[in-house]
């Protein structure tokens, strides 16, 4: 072997021994910043979620608020429940006691036992909701099973009571299976106060953020759907309580980490309403319903509405719509089928036809006409109006059309075709109480000479019958209140394209043409001019108390729909109950002066009341309709009464999309709604009732019946409870 090939000793490079010691230098560090970052300045997050994974917080549902009428009548209450429940992971050991225990459990609830537990059968189990028949105890207990074994399954819900005892019974035999008890909405009247009370239905999903903020459970808790369970949904519902609990990887409780914080139940609501005179007036609308639809041998009379209220104190003490619902349907669950029944039904069930329908008012809208006309000095009680049976109006788009032929227009009084001659010559009371037709065509929109002024021209008339109520929302506490309709020359140009008519002007006048109204704003018409012009807000809260029964003060906002315990701008008290001046017509002035002059009118500066003078005279026609005879519209319907009542009556026709699919919509022949406003007693007024009848006909004949029926009600329910020592019905 050459010397050449003997080895050398390697050199060591000591760049190499600094680069390791770099690399494990860095691998080091980073390894501690990690540390770092995660164990301090991450640390609470960590420890948060770690705490998380061993702690629940158990939501404890608060008892919703009962609801009363004034005489603590229940109206909506909370009843127990009874659903059969099982928990996996409390059942025996043995499959062969299990399955025994499922068998003699599907004899008692009808409920299947179930095939074998599969993958696919799991799967079909998970297409099914609590409570809705389909998957066997097998499969929604097996499906519960692999979720959270410490919690119960519904098997079966709102078994009898005969069932749940039977069930505790057995629960020593039974492991597993218990009984629970959940509170469900319950309405001992029914559908006689559905369209006030409402219902309850699920948290909708447009407001699960909201109502989440503030506590509810989804898919457990419930809020109110319509009525008052609706509008008053933050008094009645309370506060949940909660409990944060320690669980195990398996969702079973262990214990309590901190003090529970218990649920506070929601107030209880007394109404204004008597639940004896809603049936009373619930009774007269259907009994009088029934017989002309009987008696006509078709269903013509479709719906309708009652209303009660007393002028004094703006109190409705009953409010019917009909045809209405049974909302102890709704009280677990909202049964698709029946709700689509309800919403396609061209009825309309579903609403409150009192507040959320507008028809045009006919007559009982002559009152707005009357003390407009009276008030700015175009009639008086010694002015006398010629009334024929028919009048030949000159139809003018503007005050400056010629007349001629074509444009010529007849107008007929109601009586035409019984009195072709009319009334004739009659006084300003007299045209109230007769409810002329033509009278108030003159004295609306004018004839030639023979009425100052040219009438009182639409711009004034809506001013009127703004100050009586109309054209705007009452305020009163529930959702859906429309507004009605006053129609004005710039209204009808922008929504038809056309001119203001003297022929608009006409039928105006007679609450007729584009004229709408809810059934509520006629009332308060009529119990304006019954209270000597003073408007009270109606209202059908009396008082909101605690679950000692303690008074607890409300406010209610209208605009918002807010209900705070306290006052609050544009708020009125509703707790206790108060009784809310809206406005006096004779004293705030609401109406805006106008100067008219040869069919042009003009807006001025001035603000004026209606004075009492005005009030009294129309007053003074309304008790005529009763006293006088022949032609009193009320006059057999009241004369022989032993109490003083004074009212109007309205036939209304009208053209809508139920009219026309009928084809009913005849020009000259249309069909009308019959219409009737009363109150008694007529010196000092204490209940006012408005009657409606869709497609009724005379209001005088379908309506006045109805009318007349609720206010001998009314009075003797008053007798009664005098008699018995306790506090009169309206009181």
């Amino acid at each position: 072997m050459s010397s050449n090939s003997a080895s050398h000793p390697v050199r060591f490079e000591r760049w190499r021994l600094g680069f390791v010691y770099a690399a494990i230098f860095l691998g080091l560090t980073g390894l501690l910043s990690r540390l770092v970052y995660l164990q301090v300045v991450q640390g609470q997050n960590w420890v948060i979620r770690a705490t998380d994974n061993y702690t629940e917080k158990v939501s404890v549902p608060a008892a919703r608020g009962i609801i009363y009428d004034r005489n603590g009548y229940i109206l909506a209450r909370n009843i127990a429940s009874y659903n059969i429940v099982i928990t996996p992971a409390n059942l025996p050991d043995s499959e062969a006691d299990i399955q025994n225990i499922y068998r003699e459990l599907s004899d008692l609830i009808d409920v299947p036992v179930g095939g074998p537990v599969t993958e696919e059968s799991l799967e079909n189990a998970k297409l099914f909701s609590a409570c809705v028949p389909g998957p066997g105890i097998a499969q929604m207990v097996g499906l519960q099973d692999s979720l959270a074994p410490y919690s119960p399954v519904k098997i079966k819900c709102n078994v009898s009571e005969e069932i749940a005892r039977t069930v505790q019974e057995r629960s020593a035999d039974w492991e597993g299976v218990t009984v629970e008890v959940e509170p469900i909405r319950d309405y001992p009247t029914g559908a006689l106060t559905a369209n006030l009370i409402g219902f309850l239905g699920p948290i909708p999903a447009t407001q699960e953020k909201e109502y989440e903020e503030l506590g509810f459970v989804l898919n457990r808790d419930k809020v109110g759907y319509s009525g008052v369970e609706a509008s008053m949904q933050d008094v009645l519902a309370g506060r949940n309580g909660s409990r944060v609990v320690k669980v195990d990887v398996a969702g079973q409780e262990l214990s309590n980490l901190s003090a529970p914080l218990a649920p506070v139940a929601g107030h209880n609501i007394y109404l204004t309403i008597d639940t004896r005179l809603q049936a009373i007036a619930d009774a007269s609308l259907k009994e009088e319903i029934r017989f002309w639809n009987t008696y006509l041998r078709e269903i013509r009379i479709s719906s309708g509405v009652v209303i009660a209220m007393n002028p004094k104190t703006g109190e409705i003490l009953a409010m019917v719509s009909y045809p209405t619902y049974e909302n102890n349907r709704f009280a677990r669950i909202i049964p698709a089928y029946y709700y689509q029944q309800l919403s396609q039904d061209p009825t309309k069930p579903l609403l409150n036809n009192a507040i959320s329908a507008e028809f045009p008012p006919g007559s009982v809208f002559k009152l707005s006409t009357a003390t407009g006309a009276f008030n700015e000095g175009i009639i008086d009680l010694s002015t006398i109006v010629d009334a024929p049976g028919k009048l030949e109006l000159c139809e003018k788009f503007n005050p400056n059309d010629p007349c001629t032929g074509l444009n010529v227009r007849p107008f007929v009084d109601h009586i035409y075709e019984k009195k072709p001659e009319g009334f004739g010559p009659i006084s300003f009371l007299q045209c109230i109480a007769f409810s002329s037709n033509v009278c108030f065509y003159k004295l609306g929109g004018g004839y030639f000479d023979q009425i100052k002024q040219g009438g009182l021209g639409i711009e004034r008339l809506g001013q009127y019958a703004e100050a009586l109520g109309y054209n705007r929302r009452s305020g009163i506490e529930l959702f859906g209140e429309q507004d009605g309709l006053i129609p004005s020359p710039a209204w009808k140009r922008v929504n038809t394209g056309e001119n203001w008519s003297t022929g608009d002007t006409y039928i105006a006048s007679v609450g007729q043409g584009y004229v709408l109204a809810t059934p509520l704003q006629v009332l308060m018409s009529g119990a304006t001019i019954a209270n000597n012009g003073k408007l009270m807000q109606p209202t059908i809260i009396r008082q909101v108390t605690d679950g000692e029964g303690k008074l607890s003060p409300y406010w209610f906002n209208p605009e918002s729909f807010a209900t705070t315990p306290f006052e609050a701008d544009g708020s009125y008290q509703i707790s206790p109950f108060t009784p809310n001046l809206k406005w006096d017509v004779t004293v705030t002035p609401l109406i805006k002066g106008y100067s008219c002059d040869n069919g042009y009118c003009s807006l001025t500066d001035e603000l004026k009341t209606i004075s009492p003078e005005a009030i009294a005279a129309v007053r003074a026609g309304t008790r005529l309709a009763v006293t006088s005879t022949p032609f009193g519209t009320l006059y057999k319907i009241f004369n022989n009464y032993p109490i003083a009542v004074a009212g109007k009556t309205g036939t209304a026709e009208y053209c809508d999309d139920v009219a026309r699919k009928k084809e009913k919509c005849n020009f000259g022949a249309w069909p009308t709604h019959a219409w009737t406003l009363a109150y008694a007693p007529y010196d000092d007024p204490e209940i006012v009732v408005v009657a409606f009848a869709y497609n009724g006909g005379e209001g005088a004949s379908v309506a006045a019946p109805i009318v007349q029926k609720v206010i001998e009600g009314y009075f003797e329910l008053k007798a009664i409870d005098l008699a018995q020592g306790n506090q009169p019905l309206g009181q």
